[in-house]
């Protein structure tokens, strides 16, 4: 199976043609780690499908990263208010490890639904990085349980302290939380 074929069978159902055009489109490529994706003020004008590697979204808040977003493998990654409206990001994109991505920019989005209706289905994409798994009116164990359960690995791929702050909470809760488990 081609890299593009296992990306659109995870977003819906497309014709060989489909998945032909798809494959012309997309670009491979390559980041380092700590190579920024999407720097503050810059507007996000693609999107990255993570092949291999992990990245994290955040905004800096004096000294503070504050954690919005952890990418890993099988993921999509983006700004998601920068790309649907176009306007700088308040966000940063930054490599935690070498990352291996197909980047798919707003223009080949375009030029794929123009070419077939069946690619507004990459629209289910843009949605899907929106999903949080908690909010504030949860409790750090809920908010902890919840992305335990539904995203596992990324424990095994970020330190606690990066997951702390993607959820909220400080590093001694998610300690505690955890040495109770």
């Amino acid at each position: 199976m081609t890299t593009a074929q296992k990306i659109l069978m995870e977003i819906g159902r497309f014709s060989e043609n489909e998945i032909a055009m798809f494959e012309k489109v997309i670009k491979p490529a390559f980041f380092s780690k700590e190579e920024l994706l999407l720097n503050k003020g810059e507007i996000c004008s693609s999107v990255f499908y993570i092949i291999k590697g992990a990245a994290y979204q955040f905004t800096d808040e004096d000294i503070d990263e504050n954690i919005i977003g952890l990418h890993i493998e099988g993921d999509w990654c983006l700004n998601y208010s920068s790309f649907i409206n176009q306007k700088p990001s308040n966000a940063i994109i930054k490599c935690y490890t070498d990352l291996e991505v197909v980047e798919l920019p707003i223009t080949t989005i375009h030029e794929l639904i123009a070419l077939s209706p069946s690619f507004f289905q990459l629209a289910k994409v843009l949605e899907d990085t929106r999903v949080r798994y908690f909010d504030n009116a949860s409790t750090a164990l809920q908010k902890h349980n919840q992305l335990f359960l539904s995203r596992s690995v990324l424990f095994q791929k970020f330190p606690l302290k990066m997951i702390a702050s993607y959820l909220s909470i400080t590093p001694e809760t998610l300690s505690r939380i955890r040495s109770i488990k």
